[in-house]
């Protein structure tokens, strides 16, 4: 996994972006290509149409996202549409694949800890990059994404951070924040507690589960294009979340029954493995244990071996948000490739 080093104004952020990502970016262009015609029956230029209907939206809103974007397009010697569509995939989908994470914020007296594994389709691992980013304002943002998408998981300098879970509902809106542009809001944040407020007056344009945290704690936002509904910590400063919807959503938030049928499986293990360790303080080695488990139910486990449609975890993470450090197991963080560090 390459490190991407992106500083200055929206467009020069994108410039260095593109530039230092070129390989990686045609790469992911190509494999969304492929995945969109064979699950979607879309075929690129009906994709680049589709993400176009964001453009009025974003231009009037989050004209600093639509310049970072049209930078790495044109760092990486590809249309703004290209970059658009990726950004937007989420969307453009309307969950019809299935990526599958187990993300956890686990507070204690004295550590604020998030963690995420992320599970996509192995093909994908060749292409994610570490971007981390000196806006102008002087905020570090430190992250993993897919190479040319400017927003995904990580945290800032301010020591706020987020996770992503796939959801399959029904639904999208184009007068609200596409999923990965809001992780890129939450990573701009001054705290939580402000991140979550964007994102509410916002809106979140398709099903999604954002887990945001800080030094006080995590705030689940279980995302639909109709509303954001928060889950909040336990009894044991925990919020656990996987792939399916948790709480009660407005009537006519239509969710797909478990299209990964591990979904449960794996929240009730994260459960178990909190559960074993509720004499312990939250840690980065805890954090890290939970994250190795390879127990397996109803065909995967946490830390998750590829399937047959290739699914597999690229990546686990574990941000400590009091000290504003993090670590990224690249692969499977029961037997990491590389381990990188995070220090926004």
């Amino acid at each position: 996994m390459i490190e991407v080093l992106c500083s200055g104004s929206p467009r020069q952020v994108g410039l260095d972006h593109g530039s230092a990502a070129k390989e990686q970016i045609g790469r992911c262009i190509k494999f969304y290509q492929k995945l969109f015609q064979t699950k979607s029956k879309m075929d690129w230029e009906e994709v680049k149409g589709f993400a176009l209907k964001y453009q009025p939206f974003l231009e009037a809103n989050w004209q600093r996202y639509v310049d970072e974007m049209k930078g790495v397009a044109e760092g990486a010697g590809v249309s703004y549409e290209d970059i658009l569509a990726l950004n937007v995939r989420t969307e453009i989908a309307f969950g019809a694949f299935s990526d599958g994470c187990t993300a956890i914020s686990w507070k204690g007296s004295e550590a604020s800890l998030l963690g995420q594994n992320w599970d996509w389709n192995t093909e994908q691992a060749q292409n994610l990059i570490c971007l981390k980013i000196k806006l102008e304002t002087g905020l570090s943002i430190q992250m993993v994404t897919e190479a040319g998408i400017i927003g995904k998981i990580g945290m800032n300098g301010k020591g706020v951070g987020c996770t992503l879970n796939a959801i399959k509902a029904k639904g999208v809106s184009f007068s609200k924040l596409p999923c990965h542009l809001a992780l890129r809001t939450v990573m701009e944040s001054e705290s939580r507690a402000a991140a979550m407020s964007t994102l509410e007056k916002a809106g979140v344009a398709s099903a999604c589960h954002i887990l945001v945290a800080d030094v006080t704690g995590g705030t689940g936002l279980e995302c639909s294009s109709e509303d954001i509904v928060k889950l909040e910590m336990n009894k044991q400063g925990a919020v656990t979340h996987t792939n399916h919807y948790v709480l009660e959503h407005k009537q006519g938030v239509i969710e797909a029954p478990d299209w990964l049928p591990d979904t449960r499986f794996r929240l009730r293990r994260i459960g178990e493995l909190l559960n074993a360790a509720k004499e312990e303080q939250p840690s980065q080695e805890g954090l890290e244990r939970f994250l190795r488990d390879e127990t397996e139910g109803d065909g995967a486990a946490i830390c998750r071996t590829p399937l047959k449609d290739d699914l597999a975890t690229l990546f686990g993470i574990v941000m400590d948000l009091g000290n504003k450090k993090g670590q990224v197991m690249v692969g499977r963080p029961a037997n990491p490739t590389a381990k990188l560090v995070l220090s926004p």
